[in-house]
């Protein structure tokens, strides 16, 4: 479970992340950079994809700056992982709720 967030933090089990990160099989992986800084293509999850997630939650920043391609979603949607792409603040909601009660990974991009 997230604790909190705000831009630029976020809070899991106590512990403070001041850099993105990804959430994969309930372990966070802290400093999370993507190939192309506010865009997401396959290879920045890599990791995430080897899980075999049901879900992936894309917490896309406090404005919701990081952009999703359609070629990202068409690629997740081949190897049968939903994307919830949301900002990040209804990103950490969704991933909550749903923490638990599906097989959930998430990545999250802290600030913008």
């Amino acid at each position: 479970m997230i604790d909190s967030q705000r831009f630029g933090l976020m809070i899991i089990g106590g512990r403070q992340y001041t850099a993105d990160l990804k959430i994969i099989d309930g372990v966070v992986v802290p400093e999370w950079w993507r190939r192309e800084g506010h865009s997401i293509c396959v290879e920045d999850i890599a990791d995430i994809a080897a899980a075999k997630p049901d879900i992936l939650i894309l917490g896309t920043g406090v404005y919701g700056l990081m952009k999703v391609p359609e070629r990202f979603k068409r690629q997740l949607e081949s190897l049968g992982i939903e994307l919830l792409a949301e900002p990040t603040e209804k990103a950490v909601a969704l991933y909550n709720q749903l923490h638990g009660e599906r097989n959930v990974a998430a990545g999250f991009h802290l600030t913008c």
